[in-house]
């Protein structure tokens, strides 16, 4: 018999299991998960009743160059219902999305998966696969599950100018977590402040906020390149006529 299973035979016994291993420790990550939503001043994701209309829109942000960043994207049974409250299966452009749910069936629509599986297992295994990025879509629960469990590698925040006063937070009650700043944008136009965090002891710190346009400079006006005119002298203006007579 091998001491891991004597211990947990003997924890059995007296009615305390111990916890199974973080599945980082069994498999080799290759990629990051990132957590990467919008949140109000006052540390919510949504409103009480899911709603994010609340969320401020800047011309500034490009988010073709977002979602490039990744190709695939992972959340929660309340994310996703949001998602398809729009319409579709909850489908994001050149992103396979898994949905995590102990509620919903198992089923696979074009680009989308829905799972009943260890959210901490299925992640474990996208991040042993090369790839892009992995993105944290939502919820707050399925982030502090796989937040304790040691998969989450980033944790970046687009703070809205807006107090909600209640609705969905960030993170659900639990263990604290020190995180490592790793970069920050302010947006001016719209007061939006992007906070980018590394989760020490992921696969890798958080990249740098790329998915901000530049702003545009004016054009510079071309110099109008003015010609000139000289006045003949009177001396030369007289020949002219002679001649000219």
């Amino acid at each position: 018999m091998s001491p891991r299973t004597h211990t947990r035979l003997r924890a059995a016994r007296s009615g305390e299991v111990p916890p199974e291993p973080s599945p980082r420790r069994d498999k080799k990550a290759r990629r990051r998960l990132r957590y990467q939503v919008a949140a109000s001043l006052d540390g919510f994701i949504a409103g009480p009743n899911g709603e994010y209309d609340w969320i401020v829109m800047d011309p500034s942000i490009d988010f073709k160059a977002l979602y490039a960043e990744f190709d695939t994207a992972v959340m929660g049974r309340k994310t996703y219902e949001i998602t398809t409250a729009q319409g579709g299966h909850g489908e994001m452009p050149g992103l396979d999305v898994v949905v995590f749910s102990q509620t919903l069936p198992p089923s696979a629509y074009p680009g989308v998966r829905i799972t009943n599986h260890d959210a901490r297992e299925i992640v474990a295994d996208l991040k042993a696969k090369p790839g892009k990025d992995i993105w944290l879509f939502g919820g707050g629960v399925l982030f502090r599950t796989l937040l304790e469990a040691g998969l989450v590698d980033s944790v970046e925040v687009a703070v809205m100018p807006v107090l909600l006063g209640s609705g969905v937070p960030l993170l659900p009650t639990g263990a604290s977590t020190k995180l490592v700043l790793a970069d920050q944008r302010t947006l001016s136009n719209s007061g939006i402040v992007v906070l980018a965090y590394t989760v020490p002891g992921g696969v890798g710190p958080a990249p740098p906020i790329r998915f901000i346009k530049s702003p545009s400079r004016p054009a510079k006006k071309k110099a109008i390149r003015k010609t000139k005119t000289t006045k003949p002298s009177p001396r030369r203006a007289a020949g002219s006529r002679r001649r000219r007579g």
